[in-house]
């Protein structure tokens, strides 16, 4: 069973996401739009896997990463966002694909990723 947190503050987009992922072999979700709403649901559950956009309403998708992998340890990350190069940076490096996001590059990188 593999479980992602999906911290996208744009709801058509986040439900795009699950509809893919899903095909991809996703089984259960989590949603976040802020940054606090994203520490909170991978509190509550644990992921296997963090999408992510960079930009939210309230902080940012990488500085979310960052902490809870902080306390969480590794996790496997999948950026999503119309601002690529502010990924550059991130530490550990994660998959980062552009906006639109095209379907099969998304199953692809997150087969790459999700645990078997």
């Amino acid at each position: 069973m593999c479980h992602v947190l999906i911290i996208e503050d744009e709801v058509l987009i986040a439900l795009d996401l699950q509809d893919i992922l899903t095909l991809a072999g996703a089984k259960t979700f989590s949603f976040a739009e802020t940054e606090r709403e994203a520490l909170d649901a991978a509190r509550e559950h644990r992921p296997d896997v963090i999408m992510s956009d960079v930009m939210l309403r309230e902080g940012t998708g990488p500085h979310a990463v960052e902490v809870i992998q902080g306390e969480m340890g590794p996790l496997p990350v999948i950026f999503i966002t119309a601002t690529p190069e502010a990924c550059l940076s991130c530490d550990p490096p994660a998959i980062v694909l552009g906006k639109p996001v095209i379907d099969a590059r998304l199953r692809e990188a997150f087969r790459l990723v999700a645990p078997h």
